[in-house]
């Protein structure tokens, strides 16, 4: 670093922080994503820096933040640092203290789980970077403890970590609203800087994070591992180059979640390894079968208590010869420690999240980044083959916003009256600038919130009413701050220490003996279960627990992963190393399907009794659906949505399909909602009912790729 020229952005640098990063880190050069950071961050330039997992961008973005901080004398909390996990706010702060100590600067961590001692400490004296999350963010806004206004004044930048994870879902619509609404209490534009791993629209998810100054502010997408071979870009503009990405990646088939446990337990003697599964009752029926193997064994997922977790995670950084298993709370950058490998039972829901896994290692010099997929069943194979022929393509999903987000709106309007006590019912749209859904288009939602008694209207001025605080006012409005309802789920107990939380149908069904779960990868008799306080008190057993979850499951394939699918069984093969079982396994396969698929286009298949009638699509569920809906007249009505075809009328002619699918592509309906599929979207009781209806079939839809399916070659074939 000492050679710098006059014009190397080095030289903006803080010089006290560029002494510290050669003489403290050690660190000889900065890496190409942390050199180009600099002169966009230092101009105020909004940005979303680029890199695979463990490259830096959380010192791409705090090194020319903090040299801005102290060239610029900023006071007060002038950083916000947020982040979509607790888990991975408590692991950056060391390193963020020590980086702002630096320049006598401090930060300081403000969650769900810090204390009241510490969060008084923090108002009295505010940290220079905040570390925290958009919920707790909402909280202090509304609070009656913080003066939001005197805390935020101070406020210039906004970090926001794992980007992609907040744009996907409805937790971005909150935090972009919420941004919206500190910009205003700060009186000033506020740069924002996103730091996300590879997505296939990296300019779309800068323009999204600009909220309602995109297109107004500067803004750069920084990705210099990207821009090394332009011209090796994928023809789908995923933004990932083409080809089979580096990496050692094995697709093998075992055939069971047992076989799996055998497999992890004869392999990589010696070495730290991190196994992902789709699901807690897999997690925990696989930890168990790796114990009962004498493999040092540790578990990880969002219905083990934090403490459990902590311990897990902790104990798995400081071991060697050991497994931790894991849902997707550790595919996220919390660091447990030098990893040796990565194993994945079946597949995981995207290619990015694959990215991000598979980035948990080869961290160290000399070493490569690998992942060992586990097929525990025919479907988990073909899953597995479709989303390793995508990635060693170079793809790589855009990050799409849920479309419509009504209810979000209305619990914005209700936290905004909630943080301001009164707004004027002409000026609330004010507050968000211009974003979108805030607009106009929800002055429906506001006549609503006051025609049913959640907002109060007296003199011009909306403020909270009755019954927002009924439904909403449980302790101090806490409901209000979060987008998602949980699973109604049972603390369970040894004693006093929380071990996890448990399905209450587990507590609640029929069964022969004592009542035993599995949590933690361990066995508990229930002795007592508190049904008013939903708690239940577990003794430990040798075996025979049962592990359960409802809710959740895995998100339905999109059409390109269901595409993929119908091309693995047409013959291509994904270019990584498949072991002779897995090769078996997928002629098997293939011999299987050749009814379902063909070159030249989708397949209608009659039974040879006449009675099942199935439009092979291989477009993914939420195409699927909108064929059906549009198609009604010859769909079949009872049935229930598929990645892989649509049931059609055991009658339908040839003759009657080509008349019902003529134009349909310029017809498309939007798939009809069941009214009880309303209780899974947070806040739709605060929507009228035909716009809660209207919310969710939008994001249940895909006209695109419905119409697209709709002009494909259909041949009909009876067996």
């Amino acid at each position: 670093m000492t050679d710098t020229s006059a014009d190397d952005p080095l030289q903006r640098l803080d010089t006290v922080l560029l002494h510290h990063i050669v003489n403290t880190l050690g660190w000889k050069s900065l890496r190409p994503l942390q050199q180009e950071a600099i002169d966009p961050l230092l101009s105020g330039t909004d940005a979303v820096l680029l890199a695979p997992t463990a490259g830096g961008k959380t010192e791409a973005a705090a090194f020319p933040l903090l040299s801005r901080m102290a060239a610029e004398n900023w006071t007060g909390t002038s950083v916000l640092y947020v982040c979509p996990l607790k888990a991975l706010l408590n692991n950056l702060l060391p390193r963020l203290e020590t980086y702002t100590s630096w320049l006598g600067r401090t930060a300081a961590l403000w969650h769900g789980d810090v204390s009241q001692p510490k969060r008084k400490a923090i108002l009295r004296q505010r940290p220079d970077i905040l570390l925290t999350t958009p919920e707790s963010l909402e909280s202090m806004l509304v609070s009656v403890n913080v003066d939001h206004r005197a805390f935020f004044q101070g406020l210039r930048t906004i970090v926001v970590d794992e980007v992609h994870a907040f744009a996907g879902d409805d937790r971005g619509w909150h935090l972009l609203a919420v941004l919206e609404r500190l910009q205003r209490v700060a009186g000033r534009p506020v740069q924002r800087v996103g730091l996300s791993a590879t997505v296939g629209n990296p300019e779309e998810l800068l323009h999204w994070l600009q909220g309602a100054a995109a297109g107004t502010r500067p803004a750069k997408v920084i990705a210099p591992h990207l821009h090394a071979q332009p011209d090796t870009l994928s023809d789908k503009g995923s933004g990932a180059p083409a080809g089979p990405p580096p990496g050692d990646v094995q697709l093998d088939y075992v055939g069971s979640l047992s076989n799996a446990a055998t497999v992890i337990a004869a392999l990589h003697h010696g070495e730290k390894r991190l196994v992902f599964c789709e699901s807690r009752r897999q997690v925990e029926e696989l930890g168990e079968s790796l114990r009962a193997k004498g493999i040092t064994t540790f578990l990880s997922h969002a219905s083990l208590s934090v403490d459990e977790r902590r311990r897990a995670e902790e104990a798995f950084a400081d071991a060697r010869d050991c497994v931790i298993v894991s849902t997707s709370t550790l595919e996220l950058g919390i660091d447990v420690g030098d990893l040796d490998r990565v194993i994945q039972i079946d597949a995981p829901s995207s290619v990015a999240s694959f990215l991000q896994r598979i980035g948990r290692t080869g961290r160290r010099p000399g070493t490569t980044r690998n992942c060992l997929f586990l097929a525990v069943d025919e479907s988990g194979l073909l899953c597995a083959a479709a989303l390793l022929l995508l990635w060693s393509r170079g793809w790589v999903e855009p990050v799409v916003p849920p479309p419509e987000p009504r209810h979000i709106v209305a619990q914005q309007i209700l936290a905004l009256c909630l943080q301001e006590h009164r707004i004027g019912d002409r000026l609330w749209q004010e507050w968000w600038g211009g974003l979108a859904p805030f607009g106009p288009a929800a002055e429906p939602i506001v006549r609503h919130l006051v025609s049913e008694g959640y907002l109060d209207q007296d003199g011009g001025m909306l403020f909270i009413g009755p019954e927002a605080e009924r439904r909403f006012g449980h302790r101090h409005f806490m409901n209000l701050t979060a987008v998602f309802t949980a699973a109604p789920e049972f603390t369970v107990l040894n004693g006093r220490t929380e071990i996890g939380k448990t399905d209450p149908t587990l507590l609640t069904e029929e069964c022969a003996g004592p009542r035993r779960l599995l949590l933690a990868g361990r066995s508990w008799q229930v002795t007592y279960i508190d049904f008013n306080r939903k708690r239940c008190f577990v003794e430990p057993v040798d075996g025979g627990g049962k592990a359960k979850w409802n809710g959740g499951g895995l998100p339905m394939s999109s059409f390109d992963l269901t595409r993929a699918a119908r091309e693995i069984l047409l013959g291509e093969d994904p270019l990584v190393t498949l072991t002779k079982r897995a090769q078996g396994a997928l002629a098997q396969l293939r011999e299987q399907g050749t009814e379902t698929v063909h070159p030249g286009g989708n397949v209608i298949i009659r039974d040879g009794v006449g009675k099942d009638l199935r439009w092979w699509t291989w477009a993914g569920h939420r195409a699927n659906v909108t064929l059906a809906a549009t198609l009604a007249g010859i769909a079949d009505p009872l049935q229930r949505g598929s990645d892989l075809y649509v049931r059609l009328r055991s009658d339908l002619t040839p003759q009657m399909w080509k008349q019902a699918s003529a134009d349909a592509a310029d017809r498309l309906c939007l798939p009809d909602v069941d009214p009880r599929a309303l209780n899974g979207l947070k806040f739709s009781a605060a929507l009228p009912q035909r716009l809660a209806e209207a919310t969710l079939a939008a994001r249940l839809a895909d006209l695109d790729h419905a119409a697209q399916t709709l002009t494909e070659p259909v041949r009909f074939v009876t067996f």
